[in-house]
């Protein structure tokens, strides 16, 4: 991962597995009652220095920072850019899409109306509501302003980078891909196993087993 301190120093580069995480909870009482507040904190060392680093990202709710996490990791480890690439219920999101919403959603939204109506899952109301809405809805054009802003967003961030850090950012040949460790695969597992069991199940406590398990086995 890479941490950019601002201030016009380098970025700072550091293993994946090496960043450790935790979710933060703090509450107390005002004037205006009792006030939580919560965040996901980072913390990683600097390689080169040897110097702790420590970040805090509020955020308005525990979920929520759990979720941040989550989306982190699976980013990391699996390389899952959007929520759609594993559950995708409304089947707009198809292999080689961009990670957003844009002028394709739009597409794959009327095949699916067509698909619906041949099957007999909606009659001929439905599908004519769906078309008058987006009639009164400007068709794809707020498809094509969303895709245009996040063209906008996206290259402004690229002007923000520093060099070396959009160096970096470049992607690499397969062959030069960094590998999971042996315990980041047996961790990974154990994780997966124990949700199959129980995908009900919080996933800070399969967390918490599974390296209970580590731990006793060590």
């Amino acid at each position: 991962m890479a941490f950019d301190p601002g201030g016009g120093k380098p970025p700072i580069i550091v293993p994946w597995e090496s960043v450790a995480a935790w979710v933060t909870q703090a509450q107390g009482a005002t004037q205006y009652g009792v006030q939580r507040q919560y965040g996901l904190g980072l913390g990683f060392i600097d390689p080169e220095t040897g110097q702790q680093h420590f970040l805090e990202l509020p955020q308005p709710g525990m979920p929520l920072a759990m979720g941040l996490w989550e989306s982190v990791r699976a980013y990391m480890e699996y390389e899952v850019h959007t929520r759609e690439e594993i559950q995708d219920p409304h089947g707009l999101h198809c292999p080689g899409d961009p990670p957003y919403e844009g002028v394709h959603t739009f597409h794959h939204a009327r095949r699916r109306l067509h698909r619906r109506h041949r099957d007999g899952e909606i009659g001929l109301f439905k599908v004519t509501l769906w078309y008058v809405w987006h009639i009164l809805d400007l068709w794809t054009i707020p498809f094509h302003l969303a895709e245009w802003e996040i063209r906008a967003v996206q290259k402004a961030e690229r002007k923000t980078l520093p060099a070396s850090l959009d160096a970096w950012s470049q992607p690499l040949p397969e062959s030069e891909w960094a590998q999971p460790s042996e315990e980041l695969k047996r961790l990974s597992a154990k994780v997966r196993a124990l949700h199959k069991q129980n995908p009900q199940r919080p996933i800070t406590a399969i967390f918490a087993e599974a390296y209970e398990t580590e731990t006793l086995t060590a």
